[in-house]
């Protein structure tokens, strides 16, 4: 009765371990963690549910994080604020857009960089080209419109 007992304990601390270990290793490739650096904004008309501490991309890779949305007064557009990674200088005329991350992923922010290698945003800058989310519902909808030829709307 008492070998049974051990067995189980041992078998216990391994799984808690193993479990440990996926935890480690998950929490170091999600690159949950935000990024530290210089602050930037970008305006948009429909941001699509993106949530602080979304992912700002470039070519896939991560180089920043949403730390806040607000509504602007005046223009009433969605006014994201992204801290961007420290080493990267952005061009002047760089496109941010907000996508998804497929059907049931996540919305981040996605920058195409300009062809701009002389002029650059500055911490606390705006950048001034943005694509706004299209939502499912707007692509299929483009979707039928562009398949009825367009009619009915003049």
């Amino acid at each position: 009765m008492m070998g049974k007992n051990i067995v189980e304990t041992v078998m216990g601390g391994v799984v808690l371990l193993v479990a440990a270990g996926f935890l480690f290793i998950a929490l170091n490739t999600a690159q949950v963690k935000s990024v530290e650096g210089y602050t930037v904004e970008a305006a948009f008309l429909k941001i699509g549910g993106l949530q602080k501490g979304s992912d700002v991309r470039m070519n896939g890779i991560k180089i920043g994080s949403v730390q806040e949305s607000l509504l602007d007064p005046e223009t009433y557009d969605a006014v994201i604020s992204m801290t961007i990674r420290p080493d990267l200088k952005l061009p002047a005329d760089t496109v941010a857009s907000v996508v998804s991350g497929g059907l049931i992923g996540g919305k981040y922010v996605r920058l195409e960089p300009g062809a701009d290698r002389e002029n650059f945003i500055a911490a606390g800058g705006r950048l001034e080209n943005t694509k706004d989310f299209k939502s499912l519902e707007d692509q299929v909808g483009e979707i039928i419109f562009l398949a009825t030829g367009g009619e009915g709307e003049q």
